[in-house]
């Protein structure tokens, strides 16, 4: 549909974001990406080429459509974001946008980008986090790792990982620094 649209010029096609690592110093216009990749996730190849690359312009495009994708994507450096289920005149009408400067996301997205912003204040911790989560949290800041946190409260490591990565996502951090800096401000 791109070559055949006469617009843009298809460039190389890779089936996952570590093709394209070796190749990033040599990518230019606009680059499309999908968040779902086998091995490293597409936001963090949009990373990777926005900070290697400036000439580059990164757009997702995927059927994945909650928060944490489209703010990870967002945040590590692409400039718009697309649904699969669009149109192809809506997805060269969005290269073309981005092209000329514009950010553009599907209707959806661009609902879910706005109301992030229209939140009331945020929330309390302890209206965010569960109560097992708030333990785990309070454990971390005082510094024990993941089997002594799970022995404390008679879970298992993995289960202590998964309620990490939920606080994770409930704080919209990346990392136990960012949380528990989030846990101190609070």
């Amino acid at each position: 549909m791109i070559r055949d649209s006469g617009r843009f010029q298809l460039g190389k096609i890779f089936s996952t974001a570590e093709e394209v690592l070796p190749f990033i110093n040599q990518l230019s216009g606009i680059v499309i990406v999908d968040i779902k990749l086998p091995g490293m996730n597409g936001s963090s190849l949009v990373a990777h080429i926005t900070h290697s690359n400036k000439d580059v312009q990164c757009i997702i495009c995927s059927m994945y459509d909650d928060d944490e994708f489209i703010f990870s994507a967002l945040k590590n450096g692409a400039l718009g974001y697309l649904l699969k289920d669009s149109t192809g005149d809506q997805i060269l009408e969005a290269l073309e946008g981005l092209k000329n400067g514009g950010s553009p996301m599907s209707p959806y997205i661009a609902r879910r980008v706005t109301a992030s912003f229209q939140q009331p204040k945020e929330k309390k911790l302890t209206e965010l986090l569960s109560e097992r989560e708030q333990e785990v949290l309070h454990h971390l800041s005082q510094g024990l790792i993941y089997k002594e946190i799970g022995e404390k409260l008679f879970i298992s490591h993995e289960t202590v990982k998964q309620h990490i990565k939920h606080i994770y996502q409930k704080l919209h951090v990346q990392n136990k620094i960012e949380a528990l800096n989030k846990l101190r401000s609070s």
